[in-house]
């Protein structure tokens, strides 16, 4: 059972987990790269970090339970505790690759490949508001906790878990954004990742989300519609 937080306690800890985030991720850029002229990074900051903002502000005055339930970091199931441990190298090959592929000329990604790779990304992030809107229980952890029902509307309707279809769009198109080929080969990865989270979440909620079984037979498509 999580502690219940008043709202100024969880804006305490998402600031400062926003804050935090920012520095860590332009580090990750921009020491590697080893200057500020890195155009590809900044756009990358302000298309992750501008829209996040504007959400943050919409759930403290609309939803902040759901938002509390997105500080959640701690995984309750040991399978998705091992795939979140392989996912945070991942992650790091992602982020940090760019820069040095940056420093060292590895790749020559055109700049409109960058700024579609961006269009796609916000995309994605646009997919992420919509899934939060139809589910409050959209949590980072796999959890059912009470009270908590099957959503079969907005897109949910398409594919059982929106969530990670936003994720993989993000990650996959990041490297592009921040003008690198060769991070791409860790994105692509993450893919996998999804999959073997999906799978072990899918019994975790046909174990204690009532409905979610029917909610299967009616909605196919795991990750991706039309494909699987």
């Amino acid at each position: 059972m999580e502690t219940p937080v008043s709202l100024s306690q969880l804006k305490k800890k998402v600031y400062g987990r926003f804050f935090m985030a920012f520095v860590v991720l332009a580090g990750m850029f921009f020491l590697p790269a080893g200057t500020l002229r890195y155009w590809q990074a900044w756009l990358f900051l302000a298309s992750l970090f501008i829209p996040m903002f504007v959400v943050m502000q919409w759930l403290f005055h609309h939803d902040p339970d759901l938002l509390e339930r997105r500080m959640r970091l701690r995984e309750r199931e040991a399978e998705q505790k091992t795939i979140i441990s392989v996912a945070v190298v991942i992650y790091l090959l992602i982020f940090l690759l760019p820069g040095f592929d940056r420093r060292w000329g590895w790749s020559n990604v055109p700049a409109w490949v960058s700024i579609l790779a961006d269009v796609g990304l916000l995309a994605g992030y646009a997919l992420f508001v919509a899934t939060l809107k139809a589910n409050r229980y959209a949590a980072r952890t796999v959890a059912v906790e009470e009270g908590q029902q099957v959503v079969s509307s907005g897109p949910y309707a398409h594919v059982r878990h929106p969530m990670y279809l936003s994720t993989m769009i993000i990650y996959t198109l990041s490297p592009l954004v921040l003008g690198s080929y060769w991070a791409v080969l860790p994105a692509l990865s993450i893919i996998a990742l999804l999959v073997a989270r999906i799978r072990n979440e899918e019994k975790v909620l046909l174990r204690d989300l009532p409905g979610y079984a029917e909610y299967m037979q009616k909605v196919r498509y795991r990750l991706i519609p039309g494909v699987w």
